[in-house]
């Protein structure tokens, strides 16, 4: 195999994410609920599974016991209805390119839960070691530099400047409380990348007790699903806010249920 391939597969990985968000945060600007959109997105990733994990793994398949099935529904709680949620409520309150470069903190988070869990080891005077380091240090200050700076907002349709203080000043409270949101929805993308990373760390560990990957991923999504029903259901009580159109909503929705195979 090229050698080159995995570094354009690692590309293209890159590139649907981006589209996800892009995707997504657009659905979001047009009213469609963060917490209906992660339930009907984990509800159609189930249905199109469940067929594939039945066909492919049946005969296969590792013993289920209570305890590895607790065990994924704590998994799909923190990696999926936490992690998703709090990232698409971030995401709301951001943009898609803030989403974007705050999922390179998802590697950090993930060395130093392995670090702690020792899973993985640091030697500080080697080249490599010092590399690990340095790569951390490198993210976690492009994630604090995206946090607590915004820049000016483009907008070339618009030269009009304001002539009066009042007006200016009004600009100036709506500047500072977008900053304050801005700095919220980033804290609230780092969160949910470490509940991320968490769960990537105990998923490698359930794998060594029930092996069958396609039936995992399967039984999570479906976990997910009834626990982003009963977050969607707490937080949306209107029964317009459910319903489906041909709109960017459920494009949002088919694009990230095709991104989880």
């Amino acid at each position: 195999m090229d050698i080159k391939n995995p570094y354009a597969v690692v590309l293209i990985i890159q590139l649907i994410y981006t589209g996800m968000y892009v995707i997504s945060k657009a659905a979001f600007n047009e009213g469609f609920s963060t917490y209906i959109f992660i339930f009907y997105r984990q509800a159609a990733a189930t249905i199109l599974l469940a067929p594939l994990a039945f066909a492919f793994e049946r005969k296969s398949a590792a013993s289920l016991s209570f305890m590895v099935l607790l065990k994924m529904f704590i998994l799909a709680l923190l990696g999926i209805t936490f992690s998703l949620n709090l990232y698409n409520v971030g995401l709301r309150y951001t943009s898609a390119t803030v989403a974007s470069a705050v999922t390179n903190s998802v590697p950090v988070i993930t060395f130093f839960l392995a670090l702690l869990l020792r899973m993985e080891s640091v030697r500080l005077k080697s080249i490599s070691g010092i590399a690990k380091i340095l790569g951390v240090a490198i993210c976690l200050a492009g994630v604090v530099t995206i946090a607590f700076y915004r820049g000016p907002h483009l907008n070339p349709l618009n030269q009009h400047h304001h002539l009066f203080s009042h007006k200016n000043n009004s600009s100036h409270h709506t500047q500072i409380h977008s900053k304050a949101t801005w700095i919220k929805g980033t804290f609230f993308m780092i969160a949910a990348n470490t509940f991320w990373s968490l769960w990537l760390v105990l998923q490698g560990i359930l794998l060594k007790e029930f092996s069958s990957k396609l039936l995992l991923t399967t039984f999570q999504c479906f976990f997910s699903t009834i626990q982003s029903f009963v977050v969607a259901l707490a937080f949306e009580r209107e029964i317009s806010r459910w319903r489906l159109s041909m709109d960017l909503g459920l494009l949002a929705i088919a694009y990230c249920t095709q991104e989880q195979f």
